[in-house]
Parts: C-alpha cells; structure tokens; sequence
C-alpha cells in the first residue's frame, strides 16, 4: 500500500521559475501596500488598481515555466499517493503534471463572483476586464483569498495533513496563519522535510519549537533541494 505523502508549498518554489513573491525585500509588497491591491475595500476603492495588479501577476504566471522542483514533485507519485497543498496563486503545480492540489489562497486562473466567492469562472488569457461580469450579474473579481477573508480549503487542507505518513514543507517559512497550523495536525510519528535555503539544523529545530516530528532539512533553494529529496524518497 502506498504511503501518503503531503506536501506544503510556497512562494520560494515558485520564485525559481522567475515569480516575484511577496514577502522579501524585493518583492511585491515593496511596491505596494495591502491594503491598496490585497483587500475588499481596496476592491471597491480602486477596483482599476486591483484588477491591473492581478492581471499582471497572471501574465507573468502565463510567461513563467515551472521547474525541477515542480517536476520532480511528479516523479514522486510513482511510489507515493501525493497531495499538494500550496499558499501559491500560480498554476504551475498543474502545468508540471501534478494531480492533487489543494490551493489554499485562491488561483489565478480563475476569477470569482463578488457576491459569492465560491462561484468561480476560467479566464481564458491574462487580461482581466474591468467591466466583466459573471453570469449572475455582478462584476467579477480575481479568485484570490484577500487579507481578511476567510480560507475556503483550509478544512479540507486539516484533513489531508491528517493522512499524512510524510510532510514535506518547500519554499514557505509558515508565517502566514492559518496555513502554518497544518504542521501541527500531521501525527506526531510523522517526518518531516524541509527544502529552505535559510534553513541547516539549528535553525530547523528553533523554528519548529512545538512539533515533537523529526525534522529533516534540506537547505537548498527548491529547484535544487526537491529534485535530491525526492531521489532520496524514491531510493528508500
């Protein structure tokens, strides 16, 4: 019987394919502000900014290629069953191949209703535009979880840790909440790996101060750490 591998993914694997994150000093916050591209309110008080923000970002996805890391992530469901669940926006994990994917901050990909989130549509292209509608007559918006809403897959995200016989963490540092709760759902028995550059031993342990788990550290970017993990699961 396969084991379950679960796997957490954020913007590091994603920044080797050439995706800005948001987070570090050069990254997209530092052009900026939440609260002008990344909120309901903003929405409504610059609906132009926000739409032109996120089309932006979606060309880019659109440009972009995914990498080893991705790819390698791909290998693995030949020996494991493998459920990824990313706090990326991007499309990148199902343009590598990759089958089961849990996005927990919304898709790109999509745009959604203003009156009800859950009512998403494809776009087809990056250019969102400013006057689209959905079909149930409101004004269309990107599918993107904005800072106050709530995270509409965490609870199926919770169950899936649950079933974890592994846990590979990649590119996150877990600071953004809820998502950094799910290290805590995964059975004490269960090891983890961690691909980070930031990361060697010291720092793994000291970051995870409250998980009992044996932690492995991987410290390498993740279009170099995933592929060596990932061999080294297949090996096993």
């Amino acid at each position: 019987m396969k084991k379950t591998v679960v796997v957490l993914t954020g913007a590091g694997i994603s920044a080797d394919s050439g995706l800005a994150t948001f987070r570090n000093s050069d990254g997209l916050w530092a052009n900026h502000r939440v609260e002008d591209i990344c909120t309901v309110e903003a929405l409504y008080r610059n609906r132009d900014l926000v739409i032109d923000f996120y089309n932006h970002r979606r060309k880019e996805m659109l440009e972009a290629q995914p990498n080893a890391a991705h790819y390698s992530l791909v290998e693995l469901e030949e020996k494991f069953n493998i459920y990824i669940i990313t706090q990326n926006v991007d499309n990148l994990h199902e343009r590598a191949g990759s089958k089961n994917i849990v996005h927990l901050h919304g898709e790109l990909s999509k745009l959604c209703s203003t009156k009800d989130t859950s009512k998403t549509v494809e776009i087809d292209g990056w250019e969102q535009a400013k006057d689209s509608k959905h079909p149930d007559g409101s004004l269309l918006r990107p599918f993107i979880v904005f800072f106050g809403e709530p995270v509409p897959n965490m609870d199926i995200a919770v169950d899936i840790a649950r079933k974890a016989d592994i846990l590979i963490i990649i590119g996150t540092s877990l600071n953004v909440y809820p998502a950094a709760s799910l290290v805590h759902f995964v059975e004490n028995n269960v090891p983890i790996y961690i691909v980070d550059p930031a990361l060697n031993d010291k720092d793994s342990v000291l970051q995870y101060p409250n998980v009992p788990n044996i932690i492995y550290p991987y410290p390498y970017r993740a279009s170099v750490g995933v592929p060596l993990l990932v061999k080294d699961l297949l090996n096993k």
